[in-house]
């Protein structure tokens, strides 16, 4: 029994010896047999990255006005129409205001009347002028034989002549004091004709810039109010709009105002025209809309055929940022998590490591990296959640396609 016994246990120590062995000779077998995972790594490289904002546009006149009457009257003749080309300075419409013909006839004669009044006004100075030398030539010679032979002249009559003289020069004084009436009364008669006269000009309803008309609200004998006060609901006789010039809007989001300049590139693409042409910042408002967050900017476009219409849409490029010369790598290789960027790095080993990363101007398809990386580095260029830290990569190149490679597929 006892020997039995130890022959048992000995067979049992004989199995787990082999089931060990075996055991571990398979496991290193299936060990040596497995190789590092393939890792598709791109190098931190240098490159010149311009980041740019799309957005659509509107083209408006560069400047769009109702041309108004100053003067209350008839439409005595117009001779444009809606699409009709004017230029600065041409008549477009006439009025009938008979009044006004009256009250200019009644101005011009206050002037030819004070005109007149001034005439005689002088004519009295000249009067009172020689009145006055004659009397006082008189009291000269009774005060010289006066004082010559004292008693030869009554103190009577020297007084009288003092007096004489002294009341002549007083009308020489009253006669230019009326003189000078008369012709501040001159300078009021012709202000008054002048207004008139002024009057009279509007009456013809004359193009502020060269332009096309858009609107024709008045037709021949219409009666048209005169628009002198923001009060009063006066109807234009046309709208005339700058086409020539156009404004290119657009509506700038929020997060883009700080990189908008005076000057800044913008390609703008008109897709009723198939025109594609650059252009430049010319003006912003440098304030946001309250209700959609967005900045008002404007482009300056030549247009002299006319062949962009006021409300037309255009796609616009805008140039934000640029940067010569950065460190960059494919947008993809770069992991956001949170408020952080990272990448997963293959270092000289092979070995994967976690490195975060800050990041700068970012494009569709690559970003600036500011700081954590260095010039030649390789980046797992995607999925990056399936690595480990430390895990041992076997890396080759990875394929980005270009943005004319990504169109076409």
């Amino acid at each position: 029994m006892p020997r039995k016994r130890i022959f048992w246990i000995a067979v049992i120590l004989s199995c787990f010896i082999i089931a060990t062995a075996l055991y571990v000779f398979f496991h290193k077998e299936k060990t040596t047999s497995e190789a590092p995972r393939a890792a598709a790594v791109v190098d931190v490289t240098r490159g010149n990255l311009a980041s740019s904002l799309t957005v659509a546009g509107q083209f408006e006149p560069y400047q769009n006005v109702d041309l108004h009457a100053k003067v209350s009257g008839y439409i005595r003749w117009i001779k444009v129409d809606i699409g009709d080309r004017v230029r600065q300075g041409e008549v477009l419409a006439d009025l009938e205001v008979p009044e006004l013909g009256d009250q200019l006839q009644g101005a011009q004669a206050e002037v030819r009347h004070s005109q007149s009044e001034i005439g005689r006004a002088q004519s009295e100075i000249t009067s009172a002028e020689a009145t006055h030398a004659a009397l006082h030539a008189e009291f000269t010679r009774l005060e010289a034989a006066s004082k010559q032979r004292p008693g030869l002249i009554a103190e009577q009559e020297l007084d009288d002549a003092r007096s004489k003289d002294q009341e002549s020069e007083a009308q020489i004084g009253v006669a230019k004091a009326s003189l000078n009436a008369m012709e501040q009364q001159l300078g009021v008669s012709n202000a008054n004709s002048h207004r008139i006269q002024t009057l009279t000009d509007y009456e013809q309803i004359i193009s502020p810039f060269n332009g096309v008309v858009t609107m024709r609200y008045a037709d021949e004998g219409s009666l048209i109010q005169a628009g002198t006060s923001s009060d009063t609901q006066s109807m234009p006789v046309v709208r005339v709009a700058q086409s020539d010039l156009l404004r290119l809007r657009m509506p700038v989001p929020e997060s883009d105002v700080p990189y908008i300049h005076i000057g800044g590139n913008v390609q703008i693409k008109v897709s009723a025209t198939g025109r594609v042409f650059e252009g430049k910042i010319i003006r912003f408002t440098r304030a946001l809309d309250a209700n959609t967050r967005t900045m008002l900017t404007e482009v300056d476009v030549p247009n002299p055929d006319l062949v962009l219409s006021p409300g037309m849409f255009a796609e616009t490029v805008i140039q934000l940022q640029q940067k010569d010369n950065a460190l960059t790598l494919p947008a993809q290789a770069v992991v956001q998590d949170g408020e952080n960027d990272y990448v997963l790095v293959v270092d000289s080993t092979n070995h994967v490591q976690r490195r975060n990363v800050k990041v700068g101007i970012q494009t569709a398809n690559r970003m600036e990296i500011v700081s954590g990386l260095q010039l030649g580095e390789r980046v797992i260029a995607s999925g990056q959640t399936s690595y480990e830290v430390g895990e041992a990569v076997t890396p080759h190149a990875a394929f980005i396609p270009t943005a004319a490679q990504e169109v076409s597929e």
